[in-house]
């Protein structure tokens, strides 16, 4: 049976991300693929957008039946997010809308103007953001005070994941309504396009992430570097703000078997990366439930995973993991080793993870946007109050 959901059609805003088409993370890949979904159930939604930097096609006014509005950002990494969230929270286009979520515990300092405009507001919290090594001193600071905020000023929050949900509940004493990310299911993979960047089907390993220390991304191409693996290394992935940590991983990678490919875009070749892959090595370890472990998942990858909750909720028993450089060495010589073992295994996690479907989690946030839009904005004596359950907060 097909979800019911409310009865009305609402008008709902998607704010704080780089908005779609999806180019760049989770975030933007959540809002095309739930704002869609909510279009084609009869809603209408507003996407804020970035605007288009110099490698990256200029933005449409509308896209898959979204609205969408294309506002600048500051180009610099403490300044940007919030920036375009300052000009999206104060436009026009917001009139009448009956719920908004923000994505983004960084952006709750702009949660009161919502609240001025009377619009119900769902914060996505995302992971732990002040634990990334990018931000330290005010930074992490900020980050820590920001989660705070989205407690105390939000109607609702989401948590991705159960390990997030239980972040909340431990340091603030707050709810969360916990609704993951969707994986897409590949059944039958094409391997078409996998020679225009040298590899063949089940001839490399794969990992997709941006080069930031707790994707470990580091960790990977050195453990791969020590190991025997007769299958090349394929790297994708950039790093926008981490010119130190990137070349640390290309000298660590001082091995003609590590092919870095840059950051991809065209989603019908990262698909069959996905699904061709004889390995997909996962260092993600602070950001929740991750899309890229997702679609690795529902693409039958053989998934080596980072040792954290996150990537044990989501692998199960279907997955190998690891927790320095030395692991990822024996888990690659594994794999090589036991390749039907791998498949089988990969095979196996596809199956399982249907259970994170969009359609699925499409319906979770539209029970929550009608939930925000029959009750309205919250008197915020009634929210927690967004301090940390034995801490000073330092």
């Amino acid at each position: 049976m097909a979800h019911v959901g409310g009865s009305d059609p609402l008008k709902v805003a998607l704010i704080g991300t780089r908005g779609v088409p999806a180019r760049y993370g989770g975030f933007e890949t959540a809002v095309e693929e739930i704002g869609r979904r909510l279009v084609n159930r009869g809603h209408s939604v507003t996407v804020f957008c970035r605007t288009a930097q110099d490698e990256a096609p200029e933005i449409p006014r509308r896209y898959l039946g979204m609205d969408l509005v294309t506002l600048p950002a500051m180009r610099r990494k403490s300044l940007e997010t919030l920036s375009h969230t300052t000009l999206s929270v104060l436009h026009p286009a917001l009139r009448g809308t009956d719920a908004a979520i923000v994505f983004n515990a960084a952006n709750s300092p702009l949660l009161p103007v919502l609240r001025a405009r009377r619009i119900p507001t769902a914060t996505h919290v995302d992971g732990i953001e002040w634990k990334r090594a990018k931000w330290q001193g005010a930074g992490r600071r900020y980050y820590r005070a920001a989660e705070a905020m989205a407690v105390r000023l939000s109607d609702a929050l989401i948590a991705d994941a159960r390990g997030i949900a239980e972040y909340y509940t431990d340091e603030f004493g707050a709810s969360t309504r916990e609704i993951a990310y969707g994986a897409p299911i590949i059944e039958s993979p094409s391997s078409s396009r996998l020679a225009e960047v040298g590899l063949g089907p089940h001839g490399y390993h794969l990992v997709v992430a941006r080069f930031e220390p707790e994707n470990h991304v580091l960790e990977i191409v050195d453990g791969y570097s020590r190991s025997n693996a007769e299958l090349p290394l394929a790297v994708v992935g950039s790093a926008p703000y981490a010119a130190e940590y990137t070349r640390q991983i290309h000298e660590a990678a001082d091995d003609e078997r590590v092919r870095f490919l840059g950051a991809l875009w065209d989603q019908e070749l990262l698909d069959q990366l996905y699904a061709n892959c004889a390995s997909y090595l996962h260092g993600h370890s602070v950001g929740g439930t991750n899309p890229s472990l997702l679609r690795a998942a529902g693409a039958g990858a053989m998934v080596i995973a980072d040792d954290v909750v996150f990537n044990r909720e989501v692998l199960g028993d279907s997955g190998l993991f690891f927790t320095d450089a030395a692991g990822v060495t024996a888990r690659i010589e594994h794999v090589e080793a036991h390749p039907e073992e791998s498949q089988a295994c990969g095979d196996r996690l596809r199956t399982e993870i249907a259970r994170y479907s969009w359609d699925t989690v499409t319906d979770g946030y539209e029970d929550l946007l009608h939930d925000l839009a029959r009750v309205g904005p919250t008197p915020l004596r009634s929210h927690p109050r967004g301090r940390r359950a034995g801490s000073d907060d330092r």
